[in-house]
């Protein structure tokens, strides 16, 4: 299942490189031992509060909710975060839970923002080769995070100007739709000396780089990960770029080749086996958002035919997925009982198999498939929405509410539960709860006026029902004063 509501603007993040909204650079000797790791990010007594940068961070997500295209993908979504989730585990200095998301962009790039949000572009996915390259770079934007490298950027630019935040934030959509006029945006929006700007983010890079590869090995990766994605980002931009190493806000990759190559030969050889999970979750980045279905179809015959192991597997997958994009369902089906009888409870291959179902209509299977696994692990979301989705679908609305409310409860700022949820209730003729989970998906993306006049309606609708009028009034409070926080960060 893959939803994307709300893409009204095609915003992508697309500088040529791996970056945070701090710009990407820096390398320094590395001094012979792994323990010995620069870390200036935690020792700025002066940067911004934590709890600020919450604020500051959610604000944004709520910007790119409306505006960038998200990739809505439950089960891209639990595999990111998991990637995520083992390596803040093994992080130093998390302050407050990470968020990893992706965004739907064929250029290689990942970048981190405010309060633990880091966002993956789908050809960084596609283009890496294996899962600890993958992993480098997310490590790498975590000590970002962790080092709390952006928000001594934000108080080291507050000294000189005060600091706009609608600003930043106008800035940093503009650089998703084009990277040059939008980091030359970001730019005039933080002010101050440029070439201190430059030896700031070049510190936070080393930093990130020497901290971020700490990271991957502790958490079980291949350090040999940073070096080779790396290397494969030094060849893409050969001969791309005329200006000094030192003037750059990117370093030239060739420079951070070497730099990380040292880096992580202090921790040895760290071999592990292909992951299938990361190569199905490229052949399903492939299938659905890098390609026509017409192509894809031949390429992945080619890799089955050359491929071997996991990767033959998941061009298999891929090759299924084409299919039902294709509308060859019954093809699609056929494909997919052979890997699931190998590999019964694979989250990737229940959502297609799922998706197959109830595409022929077969809503019961699609629910006896689902319910003995869902009623197991009630929490994965992957089996929470496919299973809510087949119910809504088959037309049992009050089965497929429960779930959702069930899973709302702990991820409320989950777009695909409410817009399920919303679904349901308006089939269902639930008009006061219709209005309600709207108002929630508008809140989600800072449409706070549109949230407030869903909520108005709903009120309407509760009639004499003194107390439901006091939880909507309530609501209706917590969005004027969350409209009014955005409203402060553009002063």
């Amino acid at each position: 299942m893959s939803l994307s509501p709300f893409r009204k603007i095609a915003l992508c993040i697309s500088v040529a490189g791996v970056c945070s909204i701090l710009s990407l650079s820096a390398y320094s000797q590395v001094n012979g031992s792994r323990n010995q790791l620069p870390e200036i990010g935690v020792v700025a007594s002066d940067a911004i509060t934590i709890d600020k940068e919450k604020v500051i961070g959610d604000a944004i997500m709520k910007q790119l909710r409306g505006q960038a295209p998200l990739v809505h993908d439950p089960v891209l979504q639990e595999y990111i975060q998991d990637i995520g989730n083992r390596l803040v585990v093994h992080a130093d200095n998390t302050k407050f839970p990470f968020t990893f998301f992706m965004i739907n962009n064929p250029v290689l790039n990942a970048f981190a923002f405010y309060g633990g949000h880091i966002g993956v572009h789908t050809g960084l996915i596609a283009q890496a080769q294996t899962e600890s390259e993958l992993a480098s770079v997310l490590a790498h934007e975590v000590a970002h995070v962790t080092q709390r490298h952006l928000a001594r950027r934000m108080q080291s630019q507050q000294r000189s100007a005060p600091l706009q935040i609608a600003s930043m934030i106008g800035s940093l959509l503009v650089a998703m739709a084009d990277p040059r006029a939008g980091m030359a945006a970001v730019s005039a929006s933080l002010a101050g000396s440029q070439q201190s700007n430059i030896n700031f983010t070049r510190n936070n890079e080393q930093e990130a780089d020497n901290i971020g590869i700490n990271i991957l090995y502790r958490a079980g990766f291949d350090p040999r990960g940073a070096p080779a994605f790396f290397g494969r980002l030094a060849e893409q931009m050969s001969g791309r770029s005329t200006q000094l190493a030192f003037l750059q806000t990117h370093p030239l990759p060739q420079d951070r080749v070497a730099e990380t190559i040292t880096r992580a030969r202090a921790y040895g050889d760290v071999n592990l086996p292909a992951s299938l999970q990361f190569h199905l979750a490229r052949a399903r980045i492939q299938a659905r958002y890098m390609s026509t279905p017409e192509r894809n179809l031949g390429l992945f015959k080619g890799q089955m035919n050359q491929f071997q192991g996991v990767t033959q597997t998941a061009a298999q997958y891929g090759y299924a997925l084409t299919l039902f994009e294709l509308e060859q369902y019954e093809e699609a089906q056929r494909v997919m009982e052979s890997l699931i009888s190998k590999d019964p409870e694979n989250m990737f291959y229940l959502d297609l198999k799922t998706d197959v179902f109830l595409e022929q209509q077969q809503y019961s299977a699609a629910i006896n498939l689902l319910k003995p696994l869902w009623q197991h692990k009630p929490q994965n979301k992957v089996l929470a929405l496919n299973l809510a989705n087949s119910y809504l679908k088959s037309g049992d609305f009050e089965n497929a509410i429960d779930i959702l409310r069930d899973l709302i409860l702990v991820d409320n700022e989950n777009l695909i539960s409410y817009q399920l949820l919303n679904e349901a209730y308006e089939r269902s003729q639930q008009k006061k709860e219709a209005h309600k989970s709207q108002a929630e998906i508008y809140a989600l993306i800072s449409a706070y006026p549109l949230a407030i006049d869903e909520l108005q309606f709903a009120y309407n609708y509760a009639k004499d029902d003194n107390l439901e009028k006091q939880r909507i009034m309530g609501r209706i409070s917590q969005l004027r004063a969350a409209q009014a926080n955005a409203q402060r960060l553009s002063l």
